[in-house]
């Protein structure tokens, strides 16, 4: 790698968004230049990190900071609403991207694909930073050939904005790409209460929890006669996501067109 990767943080009031201020600024390869959020008011970024070194204060407009600072990559942890846009920005201005923010459709991921290799750059759109999680969706796809019954249950924090999570939606695609096409199931279930089975993606059912106290939490339930099998993986704290972002961070320089999942990093 030559030279220090140079990185914007956007989101970065946000909890994510703090956790990876704080692991940039230690990461001896890369190199924090800009630091924006929709609600700074000028915040000195080493009062929020700790960091007396970091001489940064937060800005409000991404494209501003974008050509104040000239960076090499963008991390997006904003908000569902915000993201698409974000990530345009920085792709016009031939800044890669890594976007951990969920919600984005797949005609917005096509568009971002399109202009990433317009620009020749890369834009990388993770559900989850965090290993053990990857590993979940590698261990869920290989079992849904033996066993192609089963649903999803995702956990979150009570402040998460969409649901399913995004992490949910990847491991249902991983899986339904991996088990054999299934008819339909005759039966008629009736709901007494409306979305009490939840969403569906390829027969596959979703259920999103959001309760305060939870971070980020899936277990992946598969049946069959006489036996079952529970794939679970739980975030106990923000950081277990950070050498996940810093490894995909650095490994983006190398890519161009669009990066879905970490798994196609790892």
């Amino acid at each position: 790698m030559a030279g220090k990767v140079k990185v914007v943080v956007a989101g970065a009031l946000g909890k994510m968004g703090l956790e990876t201020l704080k692991a940039v600024l230690r990461d001896s390869d890369l190199e924090l230049v800009g630091a924006v959020d929709v609600k700074a008011r000028g915040e000195a970024v080493a009062a929020l990190t700790g960091d007396a070194d970091c001489g940064l204060v937060l800005g409000g407009d991404l494209e501003t900071i974008i050509k104040e600072t000239t960076p090499d990559v963008l991390i997006d942890f904003t908000n569902p609403q915000a993201v698409f846009n974000n990530a345009k920005t920085a792709l016009k201005n031939h800044v890669y991207s890594v976007i951990g923010t969920t919600g984005l459709n797949e005609v917005e991921l096509k568009q971002l694909e399109k202009l990433a290799l317009e620009k020749k750059i890369g834009v990388a759109v993770i559900p989850n930073f965090a290993i053990g999680a990857v590993l979940m969706m590698k261990f869920a796809r290989e079992a849904a050939r033996y066993f192609p019954d089963v649903e999803i249950i995702e956990l979150h924090h009570d402040q998460k904005m969409d649901a399913p999570s995004g992490t949910a939606i990847k491991t249902a695609e991983m899986i339904a790409g991996n088990r054999a096409s299934r008819p339909p199931k005759n039966i008629k279930e009736f709901e007494k209460l409306a979305g009490a089975r939840g969403g569906e993606i390829e027969q596959i059912r979703i259920h999103s929890i959001r309760l305060p106290g939870l971070i980020a939490h899936q277990e992946v339930l598969f049946g069959a006669p006489g036996q079952s099998l529970k794939i679970r993986h739980d975030s106990m704290d923000r950081a277990a996501f950070m050498p996940g972002v810093v490894m995909v961070v650095k490994a983006i320089m190398q890519r161009e067109g669009l990066i879905y999942g970490m798994e196609n990093l790892i």
